[in-house]
């Protein structure tokens, strides 16, 4: 009896995963008369496992749009098929906002949003794929803050995305854990691609181009998540970084120079290797302290552990931009090296030097120029009254974290 009784179980358990999987539907939403009503409604309605298909065709919106309903996948017909235009959107939200978990979002285009163009807040295994996100009206201060913008998120994984026109960053990841960045375009944005407070990122086979600046990892003051760490940023191509900072006044971005390649600020255990640098009139890479003042006694407003190789350096730093280029140029002269670390350390670390996990390491082939300014910030002594070009004095490495996995990529 007992074995009939949980052989009973076990096919009314198949028998319900079937059912669950043959009640999943497909919302067609086609062009035309009444499309945003009709894809504000399949939003509405989905059900877990259910896909959302947007057909070809522009879909005029005055209106931004919501998903908070796990597992679904909100898929267009490609990129430069399914546009989704918020030109007229009346309100200054997002074009897509989710709040759900394990969602798939991809082959679609987000244009002219008056806030951020596709936003997750909260969601776990949140997947942005084969996207476009672009203000068609070129680099603008009133344009939306940001493209593909996932916060306060786990297991993410950006592929493929376009992202043209933000005014803070094109592709920004912020206060999340578990980050894949691959095999995506940021161009005339402010910041290309932005890792800031963030766990367990790889960023890598990216192209970052005419930007302000192509890649920052950065960790803020004052928010609910710090500590940043465990960054991968490689295979990256970061070149000809030109576009004037266009940022609205008083956002953290806006003191990113003009020409500034990859930035390392206030982070910890930040690996750099592999990437194609060249054309970034300011500096091919930066590492640096956060420069402002704060109030937070739990910041550490130092970088920890970066440890940068292996990379291709071209020409760069001809024309080092606004008042951080000229406090770098000012020192280390024109052109500025290709690296450059500001140098500044907190007060027990002027008298004796940090571990070795937390100090900064460069290997690069013969050729490469560095400069460690030694500056002084936060009313710090200087550890030094000179700057320091000899790379020799800072070879080492560090222990490379473990590649991120994410559960919707195939990994644990």
């Amino acid at each position: 009896m007992r074995t009939l009784l949980l052989r009973a179980a076990m096919l009314a358990s198949v028998s319900l995963a079937f059912t669950s999987i043959a009640a999943a539907e497909i919302h067609l939403v086609d062009a035309g008369e009444g499309a945003a009503e009709r894809l504000t409604e399949a939003l509405i309605l989905a059900q877990p496992g259910d896909t959302v298909r947007i057909g070809a065709g522009r879909f005029e919106l005055t209106e931004g749009l919501s998903l908070d309903v796990d597992d679904v996948t909100v898929a267009g017909a490609g990129p430069d098929q399914t546009i989704l235009s918020f030109k007229g959107q009346t309100g200054s939200g997002e074009g897509l906002l989710v709040t759900s978990d394990r969602v798939v979002l991809q082959d679609f285009a987000v244009e002219d949003s008056k806030g951020d163009g596709v936003k997750s807040k909260g969601s776990d295994q949140i997947t942005f794929r084969n996207l476009r996100v672009e203000w068609t009206n070129g680099p603008n201060e009133k344009n939306g803050a940001y493209g593909v913008y996932p916060v306060s998120s786990k297991n993410v994984l950006i592929d493929g995305v376009t992202v043209r026109g933000a005014a803070d960053a094109g592709i920004y990841v912020g206060q999340s854990e578990y980050i894949v960045v691959r095999n995506s375009r940021a161009e005339y944005n402010v910041a290309g691609i932005e890792i800031e407070n963030s766990f367990k990122a790889d960023v890598y086979n990216n192209v970052a181009t005419h930007n302000t600046g192509g890649i920052l990892i950065f960790d803020l003051p004052n928010l609910p998540v710090q500590g940043g760490h465990d960054i991968r940023v490689f295979d990256n191509q970061v070149v000809d970084n030109d576009t004037p900072n266009f940022a609205p006044k008083g956002n953290i971005v806006a003191i990113v120079p003009k020409g500034m390649g990859i930035m390392v600020m206030a982070n910890r255990n930040v690996h750099v290797f592999n990437n194609t640098l060249s054309g970034n009139a300011t500096a091919h890479v930066l590492i640096a302290a956060y420069p402002n003042d704060y109030d937070d006694d739990a910041y550490m407003f130092v970088p920890r552990g970066v440890y940068v190789h292996g990379n291709t350096y071209g020409d760069g730093g001809n024309a080092p931009d606004g008042e951080v280029g000229k406090t770098i140029s000012d020192v280390s002269g024109t052109p500025v090296p290709d690296i450059v670390w500001d140098g500044v350390t907190t007060i027990p670390e002027y008298f004796s030097w940090t571990s070795a996990e937390n100090q900064i390491y460069v290997d690069e082939a013969e050729g490469t120029t560095f400069v460690n300014l030694k500056m002084i910030s936060q009313l710090l002594l200087p550890w030094g009254w000179w700057p320091d070009t000899d790379i020799s004095g800072y070879k080492g490495s560090l222990p490379e974290p473990s590649p991120v996995k994410l559960p919707q990529d195939g990994g644990a």
